[in-house]
């Protein structure tokens, strides 16, 4: 005789995100390209706004103000790439509430950035905010049909 265990018992099927869902989470992903291509032509030593000695002086470029620059970039897109995790089909988290979790603190974390950077203006950075925290609410959503 075999029996069901909640180990061996299929798991519901997933929700599918709706397509607001999924064009904000690509959204997310494209605001990040051109501060980060902005920071590569700085790296590559393209004039983008700064003098030489501010670039010398205050971002080390040339120097190890390259590696900072080029790696703030790539970790950059990376956290932008995340909230195609919670649209797709394709992956499924061992733990979906701490997924949940994790992409509120996300939200609040990039809102009070955005609020900070004021000053700055990276007009499609401050896009990212209210299009996480949609994605997220959608996910919140489709995980609590599922549970």
């Amino acid at each position: 005789m075999w029996v069901m265990t909640t180990a061996t018992a299929p798991l519901p099927a997933a929700v599918p995100a709706p397509p607001w869902a999924r064009r904000a989470a690509h959204a997310i992903a494209l605001c990040a390209v051109p501060s980060g291509l902005w920071r590569i032509a700085m790296a590559s030593g393209v004039h983008v706004g700064y003098s030489d000695q501010v670039l010398r002086d205050v971002y080390d470029i040339p120097g190890w103000g390259i590696a900072y620059v080029v790696g703030l970039s790539v970790l950059a897109e990376l956290a932008a790439l995340f909230p195609l995790l919670l649209v797709g089909d394709r992956w499924r988290p061992m733990r979906p509430r701490a997924l949940a979790v994790l992409s509120w603190t996300a939200s609040v974390v990039l809102l009070l950035v955005a609020l900070g950077q004021l000053v700055v203006v990276f007009a499609p950075l401050f896009a990212i905010p209210p299009l996480m925290t949609a994605v997220t609410w959608s996910y919140t959503k489709r995980q609590r049909q599922r549970w």
